[in-house]
């Protein structure tokens, strides 16, 4: 369902503040009368579409479309992952791991070696896989060394949103490159130069910051609630827990490397060894053979009986369920406000303000994403809307563009709220309630657009002298 479905009546200014209250309602449900999530979400989201004009005939069509439609992406990849952290958690190759980073880098360090493999883990898996994988390690080194745990999870998500959303070949970016006629190759080169240092800002001196300021436990959320199954653990080798870990990100790198190849010319998409490969390289196949192997590895090679695996492999999902439905809530809310036609009356009023082409990309994409909540959305409807005036001035050489490209994509990060299902993926994961989730991830998620931003137009400044 698009905008062009619906006749709207209100006029941009009365959207805003539809928008602006439904969020304030919301904050007031869940952080004052301590509403739950889940229910909180859906409350707000049936209020919003009816307040915004929403038919009653397409009522419920547009609250299960945005709902369907983030569990389509998200709730695969939690249960997977969650089954993947389970076992590497109760069969001691977390802890196995653990040390083996503990006694390489030391324990000043571990923090530090969790990011840098978040940041590499990042280049190819998107945000939300990549976290789910790499959390199990996070809370076993967070346990083995005490201290906040945003000490030890804050920095890897950040390693991880930077990564998702400057640098190819995570959608967003690949989107925006082609809308303005960028070069893959530059944005990619580009992309790691304010993704590294927006990281180092952001997750390692910020990161730091709220690691000392909030004294968030280490979540137990991947331990399970029956029982806790001491005859899976079996202390297997720290080359199958890295063999584990590796293998979905391999098989991810081999999707996106083969459709980089095609856009290159070097394959054809149609043949069909490519689409195999391709299949594998689907992020929810290549978690399910991950999963699949981790069984076979960790469970029935080590002589655990096929009831005690499928008992330890069921257990995660219980603890996991809540996070999947808060978050396909958040999606239904960000799409009940992108349905609503928000995102467009922005674009269409922001575009008649006169600001040099980098800075208003970057500005409409923020208010867009502080309006509806999805940072693709944000950074595709800022560069169609951008593409005439981009694409109809030849004096923007290719350096230029894709600084361009990057300041949509720091706009698309900015503040991530309530309406953004990775708020909620984070609040819940990181056990986290939602006035300190906005603190720490909103705040930082601010930050990461601005730093982000600033390093884009230092790139185009230079690049214009040229």
């Amino acid at each position: 369902m698009t905008d062009l479905d619906l006749n709207w009546v209100l006029s941009t200014p009365a959207l805003l503040g539809v928008a602006a209250a439904s969020i304030a309602v919301l904050l007031t449900l869940i952080m004052k009368f301590k509403v739950h999530a889940f229910l909180a979400l859906i409350i707000v989201s049936l209020l919003t579409a009816v307040a915004t004009g929403i038919p009653t005939t397409q009522l419920m069509p547009t609250l299960l479309s945005g709902f369907g439609g983030t569990l389509a992406s998200v709730a695969l990849l939690v249960g997977l992952g969650a089954m993947l952290g389970r076992m590497l958690e109760t069969s001691g190759g977390a802890q196995v791991l653990t040390d083996a980073l503990i006694h390489r880098f030391g324990e000043r360090k571990a923090p530090l070696a969790l990011a840098v493999a978040s940041l590499m883990l990042g280049f190819p898996i998107f945000f939300d896989a990549g976290l789910v994988v790499m959390l199990p390690i996070i809370f076993a080194v967070a346990r083995r060394l005490g201290g906040s745990f945003l000490s030890y999870g804050f920095p890897a998500a950040v390693a991880f949103s930077v990564m998702h959303i400057f640098v190819p070949p995570h959608p967003g970016p690949v989107a925006a490159t082609g809308l303005l006629g960028a070069d893959v190759g530059l944005v990619l080169i580009f992309g790691l130069v304010v993704a590294l240092p927006t990281w180092y800002v952001v997750g390692h001196l910020f990161g730091a910051y709220v690691g000392r300021k909030y004294n968030i436990p280490v979540p137990s959320i991947l331990r399970g609630s029956t029982g806790d199954f001491t005859d899976f653990a079996s202390a297997p080798k720290v080359g199958t827990i890295i063999a584990l870990l590796l293998l979905p990100i391999l098989l991810i790198f081999m999707n996106t490397g083969l459709n980089m190849a095609a856009t290159a010319g070097l394959v054809s998409l149609d043949d069909t060894w490519v689409q195999v490969l391709r299949a594998f390289g689907e992020t929810p196949i290549a978690l399910l053979i991950t999963v699949l192997l981790a069984m076979f590895l960790l469970g029935t090679r080590k002589n655990k009986s096929s009831t005690l695996v499928e008992s330890v492999v069921d257990s995660a999902l219980g603890p996991v369920s809540a996070v999947i439905l808060i978050t396909g809530a958040g999606g239904m809310f960000g799409g009940v406000l992108r349905a609503s036609g928000i995102g467009g009356a922005l674009a269409e009023s922001l575009d008649a303000v006169g600001l040099p082409v980098i800075v208003a990309g970057f500005v409409i994409a923020a208010i867009i994403r502080i309006a509806q909540g999805s940072a693709t959305v944000a950074l595709t409807t800022t560069a169609a809307l951008l593409q005439p005036v981009v694409m109809g001035n030849s004096t923007f050489n290719p350096v230029e563009l894709a600084a361009i490209v990057l300041a949509l994509a720091a706009g698309s990060v900015f503040a991530g709220h309530v309406n953004d299902s990775g708020f909620w993926l984070i609040s819940r994961f990181f056990e986290m309630d939602t006035k300190t989730t906005l603190k720490t991830w909103t705040v930082g998620q601010a930050l990461v657009g601005v730093v982000g931003f600033v390093i884009a137009l230092a790139i185009y400044l230079i690049a214009s002298l040229f």
